[in-house]
C-alpha cells in the first residue's frame, strides 16, 4: 500500500519517524495531548526491533553519563581483548575521529556533577511513568530493584563509592557483602565478593511492552507504516513542510511527499543523516550490543543485575533469562561478532556458578545499535533555527528503554508549546554544531 493512499494530506499532525521505544512513546504522550500521529518505521512488521531484545530495565542508578571519568583509559585497556565488553571499529573516518574528540572532551568530573542531577531525575520521571503505564495489567512492572555485582574488591569499593553518591542525590541504595545478597535474592547462587542494591530499579519485558504500547497508540488512532524510509525533508523558507519518503514495501520501490505540521526524528543509530539534511550537525555513533534469552535456565533469580566487570545486564523475563552486554562503536552493521559473545559466554559463570557456556548452545545471538552521543546524553528538543517544525528524540545509548516514557511527555510538550518541569538545556540537539 503506498503512503498517498492514506489520507496522509490531512497536514494537522505530527509525522514520527522511527518505530522503536523513542518513536512509540512519543507517539502516545503526543496522542494524548491532543496530536494526530503518523509513526514510520523502517523495518517490517514482524522485523527485529532494536528496544524489543533490549536487557529491560530502568534505571534511576544510572545516573552517571557514558563520558565520564576514567572511560578513555578503560576503553583503550579493554580494546586489547577480541572479548572484552568494549570495542572501536578505529578507522581514518572524519565522523568517528570527530565523536572521539567530543568524547574526550566531555568526560571528566564536572561534566558528571553537571549533569547527574538531569540524568537521575529524568530516570525516576520515567520509572514513575511506567508504573502509569502498568496500572492497566497491560504489562508487568517488576519493582525489586537492581543488584551491581562485584566479583573482586577493587570493584566493590568503586561501586561503594558510586553508592555514596547515588545516597547524596537522594536515591535509595543499600551496600552489600555476600551474604546480604543472597538474603536479597535466594534462587540464584552467587560468587561474589559483594555488590550495590540499587532498590528503585526495575525490570520487565520490553517485548510485551512494546507490543501493548503499539497496540494502545492504535486504539487512539495513529497511523503506522512499516517498511518506510524518510530520505529527507521539503523545506519552504526554513519551515518543513513535507518529509519525502521511500516506500520499501512494494515490489518496486516508490515514492511519496509526507506533509506535516510537525515532524519527529526518533530513528535511533540512523537519526543523524536525515539531521544533516537540514543542516544539522547530530553526532552519533551506533553502539553495538548483543542478548541471549536462555527459556529455562538452570537458575532463576528474582532481581535483575548487572556483573559489574563483565558489564553484563541479567535479567529474569518470566521464566526466562536474559543475558546482554557488549558495547562496539562503529557503523550500523547488525553482524554478530563470535568473540564478543565468547566474552559474554565465559564471563557468567565467573559470578554464577551453576551456569555453564554450554548452556547457552542453541541460543539465538541477538544483536542491536544503541545510538550514542559522543557527551552521554541523549538529544530531545527543536532541529534548531532553520529547521522549523522539526523536533529531535534519539541518542540515549543504553537507557533508551528507561528513558522512553519520559522522552515521550518531554517532546509532547514541545510539540504543544507547553512548560516543562525539567531543564532540557542539556540536550538541546544543536549543542554540538
Amino acid at each position: 500500500m503506498s503512503l498517498s493512499s492514506n489520507n496522509f494530506q490531512d497536514k494537522h499532525r505530527v509525522v514520527i519517524v522511527g518505530g522503536g521505544v523513542i518513536g512509540l512513546c512519543v507517539a502516545y504522550y503526543a496522542l494524548k495531548a491532543g496530536k494526530k500521529v503518523v509513526l514510520l518505521e523502517r523495518e517490517p512488521e514482524e522485523g527485529d526491533n532494536c528496544s524489543a531484545e533490549n536487557a529491560g530495565m530502568v534505571v534511576p542508578s544510572h545516573f552517571v553519563p557514558l563520558a565520564a571519568p576514567g572511560m578513555i583509559a578503560l576503553g583503550l585497556r579493554w580494546m586489547l581483548s577480541s572479548e572484552s565488553p568494549f570495542a572501536i571499529r578505529l578507522r581514518p573516518n572524519r565522523k568517528l575521529m570527530r565523536w572521539l574528540y567530543l568524547f574526550w572532551r566531555s568526560a571528566n568530573k564536572n561534566h558528571v556533577i553537571h549533569n547527574r542531577e538531569l540524568l537521575r531525575d529524568l530516570n525516576l520521571k520515567s520509572r514513575k511513568l511506567f508504573v502509569e503505564l502498568a496500572e492497566d495489567g497491560s504489562y508487568e512492572l517488576v519493582k525489586r530493584g537492581l543488584l551491581m555485582l562485584c566479583k573482586g574488591p577493587n570493584a566493590l569499593e568503586e561501586e561503594s563509592s558510586l553508592a555514596l553518591d547515588a545516597n547524596d542525590l537522594g536515591l535509595e541504595v543499600e551496600v552489600c557483602d555476600s551474604r546480604r545478597l543472597a538474603e536479597i535474592d535466594p534462587d540464584i547462587e552467587m560468587d561474589v565478593e559483594g555488590g550495590v542494591w540499587f532498590k528503585q530499579d526495575c525490570h520487565l519485558d520490553p517485548s510485551i511492552f512494546l507490543n501493548q504500547l503499539r497496540e494502545k497508540i492504535l486504539g487512539m488512532g495513529a497511523e503506522i507504516h512499516h517498511q518506510v524510509c524518510a530520505d529527507g525533508f521539503v523545506m519552504e523558507n526554513g519551515q518543513a513542510k513535507a518529509l519525502r519518503c521511500i516506500n520499501l514495501g512494494e515490489n518496486e520501490s516508490s515514492s511519496d511527499n509526507v506533509e506535516a505540521d510537525q515532524f519527529v526524528i526518533a530513528g535511533g543509530a540512523w537519526s543523524s543523516s536525515l539531521a544533516r539534511d537540514l543542516g544539522l550537525d547530530l553526532p552519533i555513533l551506533a553502539g553495538k550490543g548483543y542478548s541471549m534469552t536462555v527459556p529455562e535456565p538452570v537458575q532463576l533469580p528474582r532481581v535483575c543485575s548487572i556483573l559489574n566487570e563483565a558489564r553484563v545486564a541479567v535479567t529474569p523475563m518470566g521464566d526466562s533469562l536474559r543475558f546482554a552486554g557488549t558495547m562496539e562503536l562503529g557503523d550500523n552493521d547488525l553482524s554478530i561478532n563470535a568473540r564478543r559473545v565468547k566474552g559474554i559466554l565465559k564471563s557468567i559463570p565467573d559470578y554464577f556458578p551453576q551456569f555453564k557456556v554450554d548452556h547457552f548452545n542453541g541460543i539465538k545471538r541477538w544483536s542491536g545499535l544503541r545510538p550514542c552521543s559522543p557527551d552521554g546524553l541523549p538529544y530531545i528538543g527543536p532541529a534548531g533555527q532553520g529547521a522549523e517544525g522539526v523536533f529531535i528524540a534519539t541518542g540515549h545509548a543504553m537507557m533508551g528503554l528507561s528513558l522512553g516514557p519520559i522522552t515521550g511527555h518531554l517532546m509532547a510538550n514541545i510539540l504543544c508549546n507547553e512548560y516543562n518541569e525539567l531543564p532540557l538545556d542539556a540536550l538541546f540537539p544543536g549543542r554540538f554544531s
